[in-house]
């Protein structure tokens, strides 16, 4: 499901090429299609001149010539440009591009300039008659506007690309802006804790020695201060490395997963309603190029999520690794909790987007980049045939 969003924009792109081209296709077969039609109509044009010309020797009636007159009236309502060239070199013309009298001497030469540029650019709109002479025509003024219509298309288009760009880069920035609060936040989350626990330890080290009670002994303070301390260096090792691309290593996944049991173990809720965690891998995983401290912290983020997702309700999460056919090494990680909205589910993976009312959604947002981008692995989530959710990571062997 994550996978084909992430190509959406370049069907959406595609599909903008297709329209456009069939857009631009459809405008220019109009173009060919007034080009048609004022071929026949300079031929029509042609033929009454001709007939008016030599209408006499042919016995025209009157009202036959009458009939040819409104003929070429007609066409001359056709906003055609068309120009006469008769076989003695004089020149008429109607609907032409400049406001000179035809007659006149200026534009007699206008004229003959014109029929020359048609002549030498546009041959096929020029049609000898005997008898009558050459005629040819020019663009009209719908035609002129269609010619530009591609480039107005392109334009808006460009223009439209711009603003999507625009739309994008702001989206974009507004997304990192969100990711890095909610990671400034989960920063201080992580710290918080030991932090805590550390000015706890200090306080009782400011009590007399008969006042400790049974944290008296200065070596257990100090082993549980180091281990404080330990945990504060590796959240913010987590956090300087999520920044920049990592060096990887050869990494058992094998002992990635079992480190989960043994860090949840003694976390999680035990009395009331509980909630277990099992892990179990399959067979002899083979290794994987990743960096471990990365690794784990994904793993981490999709366990605390369960956890979180159970909740006050109590529950089993199941963490399951095995190898597969195609390459990879997988892990499944699901709990029979409540299950995530359908309407959230392709969402989840998002910064920001979470289903806690306390949340910042940037747990699986931290998954999906350390697992996607990072090693070139996958992550997704599904639901369970009953309920709950089923997370599957999947991570490619390491060669080495």
């Amino acid at each position: 499901m994550f996978r084909g969003r992430r190509f959406w924009p370049a069907i959406l792109a595609a599909a903008a090429i297709v329209v456009f081209a069939s857009y631009l296709a459809y405008t220019q077969y109009l173009v060919r299609q007034f080009n048609g039609q004022a071929t026949i109509n300079s031929r029509i044009y042609s033929q009454v001149q001709r007939g008016l010309l030599s209408g006499a020797g042919q016995g025209l009636t009157s009202d036959e010539f009458q009939a040819l007159f409104e003929i070429q009236g007609l066409l001359n309502a056709l906003d055609l440009p068309l120009v006469l060239r008769t076989e003695d070199g004089e020149y008429t013309g109607a609907n032409l591009p400049f406001d000179e009298d035809p007659a006149s001497p200026e534009g007699k030469r206008k004229l003959a300039a014109y029929m020359a540029e048609l002549e030498r650019t546009r041959p096929e709109n020029v049609t000898v008659v005997p008898g009558v002479g050459a005629i040819a025509f020019g663009d009209t003024a719908l035609r002129r506007w269609l010619g530009w219509l591609p480039w107005l298309q392109l334009s808006s288009v460009g223009l439209l690309a711009l603003v999507a760009v625009m739309v994008v880069r702001v989206e974009s920035r507004a997304e990192r802006e969100r990711l890095w609060s909610a990671m400034a936040r989960e920063l201080a989350h992580q710290m918080g804790t030991p932090l805590s626990s550390l000015e706890g330890w200090l306080e009782v080290l400011a009590l007399p020695p008969g006042e400790r009670g049974s944290f008296a002994e200065d070596d257990y303070i100090a082993h549980v201060m180091s281990a404080d301390v330990e945990r504060l260096e590796r959240v913010s090792r987590r956090f300087e490395l999520i920044g920049k691309p990592p060096a990887l290593d050869v990494v058992s996944l094998e002992e990635v997963v079992n480190e989960l049991q043994d860090y949840f173990g003694p976390r999680l809720p035990k009395f009331g309603r509980g909630i277990t965690l099992r892990t179990r891998v399959e067979g002899r995983l083979p290794h994987v190029r990743a960096s471990r401290v990365l690794l784990a912290w994904a793993l981490e983020n999709v366990v605390k999520n369960a956890v979180d997702a159970l909740g006050g309700r109590g529950g089993r999460i199941v963490v399951l690794a095995h190898g597969g056919e195609d390459g990879n090494v997988h892990v499944h990680i699901g709990d029979d909790g409540p299950g995530i909205p359908a309407g959230l589910r392709e969402r989840i993976f998002e910064a920001g987007v979470t289903t806690k009312s306390g949340g910042w959604g940037v747990g699986l947002s931290l998954t999906r980049r350390i697992v996607q981008d990072l090693h070139g692995g996958k992550v997704s989530a599904r639901a369970r045939r009953r309920h709950g959710t089923v997370f599957d990571i999947s991570l490619p062997v390491s060669t080495a």
